[in-house]
């Protein structure tokens, strides 16, 4: 009697060792090793124990570390928003293993890392940013002498068919359609409204239009040339090693030059408390930006404290007559650097650190388009981003490889390494081995000949025995099915060893067979012949 297979019955506790074992990839292996290696966790709780309670009522709260390694995983993984990086976490073993949860465990939901950004202030996240540059300045990735600024631009989380006047709070279309009625437009043709827009003069300024859910963002050009709600975050890059040294995110309207001289004065301040200088040491001996960064107020005050200007002028034909001699000395200053063979250095060295910055910042970092609303958010998690950028030149420094993606494209790129030199190899040993076999023929001309001939009677003799045994195989078999064809045909009614032994002396003394068989008596009725033309097999062969 069968049994009817069904699932087992739960079991109420179930052993740890009979769990999945989680296990990380080797990039993450190697990150916590970073990590470890400055004691990352320990500098972290830290910074954060003044936003956690001393008490101890309520459910724990969540490792200040955990929550900073999530938003590396959300760098790494390119992945902009809290509740994607969440689910991403939630979702994979080995980033389960990398931030010290299991398979019973649950990982921080987005609305907890919600809490926690709002419960962190800036300075906590700038004190996060000084930790990891401190790592750098410890492995000699933080020089400090030559840096380069420049700012991007990034999509704000609002549209802006959303705004809304700033006077009348009306929306867009509201208001375009009051105005065609004050013009003598019917507001309920759409047609003839939205023709009055578009011939009107009109200028979306953001003095007179905001987005009521993110008044902090403006209206300006993307990266690709369309008109949206926009931030503008900005870089001071150290342009030896390439090293973020200051990072902030500002708002959309602002001009690059805006704040110059401060940005490098903070970005020295960075580097001071990363080196363990004093607070008024100078080490910034020259400042690199483009064109756009060209601001004669600017310039002054980095040159009264003795920073090197290399930033062109966008001006050619200057009136410097119109200039006081303080700014004409400053633009000339300015020119006469960016024209020099260091200068020229210097521009190419910003173009190469500052856009790679902004490259695995922005566009491979998750931060593109940010999913957070508010200035002060954007500042918090950009620092972040920064400072994780920071951290994988780190690990390139240590390991040799900064991202995932370059984890898994070195491992390709040794494939291939291996693959080139087994073909070379390859190529080598046919050369060695065809040369080799040139020298033989060359030196076993004479004696060749007679082994050959040798080898070839040998072969032979060897061959017409397989070949014999495998003739008479051949043969056996080919008697054998003809002999039970033959049995059925006729009808035999003895042992097949009988009619073998029959056959076999018929074949000797070239009897016919069926008279043979005629003759002993043993062959029932007349010849048939049961085979037909349909029939594909041999009857009675089974």
């Amino acid at each position: 009697m069968f049994k009817t297979k069904s699932l087992p019955q739960p079991e109420l506790f179930v052993p740890s060792v009979r769990l999945v074992q989680p296990a990380t990839s080797s990039f993450y292996t190697k990150l916590e090793e970073t990590l470890a290696s400055f004691q990352f966790g320990e500098q972290a709780r830290h910074i954060c124990a003044p936003a956690y309670s001393d008490s101890k009522r309520g459910r724990p709260g969540v490792d200040p570390a955990v929550y900073f390694k999530m938003l590396m995983i959300g760098f790494f993984e390119n992945i902009s928003s809290e509740r994607g990086i969440a689910e991403r976490c939630s979702d994979s073993i080995s980033i389960r293993f990398f931030l010290g949860y299991d398979l019973t465990q649950s990982t921080p939901d987005h609305s907890t890392l919600s809490v926690i950004r709002d419960r962190l202030g800036e300075e906590a996240y700038h004190q996060v940013f000084l930790l990891i540059l401190s790592a750098l300045q410890e492995h000699g990735l933080l020089k400090g002498r030559h840096v380069g600024i420049d700012a991007s631009v990034i999509e704000a989380n609002a549209a802006l068919k959303s705004l809304v006047n700033r006077n009348t709070e009306e929306a867009y279309w509201d208001f375009v359609r009051r105005l065609a009625s004050e013009n003598g437009i019917d507001p309920k043709d759409l047609a003839a409204v939205r023709e009055f827009d578009r011939k009107r003069p009109k200028k979306m300024s953001n003095d007179d239009w905001k987005n009521p859910h993110d008044p902090d963002a403006k209206i300006g050009p993307t990266k690709a040339g369309a008109i949206d709600m926009i931030y503008k975050p900005e870089h001071t890059v150290d342009l030896e090693t390439g090293a973020i040294v200051q990072a902030e995110v500002r708002l959309g309207h602002e001009a690059d030059l805006k704040d110059l001289a401060a940005h490098v004065l903070q970005a020295q301040q960075n580097i001071n408390q990363a080196q363990d200088r004093p607070a008024d040491a100078l080490t910034i001996q020259s400042t690199t930006a483009d064109k756009g960064y060209h601001a004669v107020g600017e310039l002054i005050p980095l040159q009264q404290e003795g920073i090197r200007t290399v930033i062109s002028d966008p001006v050619k034909n200057r009136q410097f007559e119109n200039l006081s001699p303080q700014q004409a000395r400053a633009v000339r200053q300015a020119r006469r650097s960016a024209h020099s063979e260091s200068g020229k250095k210097l521009l190419k060295k910003r173009g190469m650190h500052l856009e790679r910055s902004f490259a695995h910042v922005l566009d491979a970092g998750g931060a593109r388009r940010t999913t957070l609303r508010g200035l002060e958010n954007l500042n918090k998690r950009f620092q972040v981003a920064a400072a994780i950028y920071n951290l994988s030149q780190l690990m390139r420094a240590l390991w040799g490889v900064g991202t995932p993606k370059q984890w898994a494209a070195g491992a390709k790129a040794l494939a291939g390494i291996l693959r080139r030199l087994f073909a070379a190899g390859w190529s080598r040993f046919v050369n060695e081995t065809t040369r080799c076999i040139a020298g033989f023929n060359c030196q076993w001309e004479q004696p060749r000949p007679p082994l050959a001939g040798w080898v070839k009677n040998q072969a032979a003799v060897f061959f017409d025995s397989i070949f014999s045994i495998f003739k008479k195989t051949i043969s056996s078999t080919v008697c054998y099915v003809l002999l039970r064809y033959l049995s059925y045909l006729s009808q035999w009614a003895h042992s097949f060893t009988r009619l073998f032994t029959i056959l076999r002396a018929a074949l000797w003394e070239k009897l016919d067979l069926f008279k043979l068989l005629a003759c002993h008596g043993t062959a029932g009725g007349s010849f048939r012949n049961l085979a037909r033309p349909e029939q594909a097999y041999f009857p009675g062969f089974l």
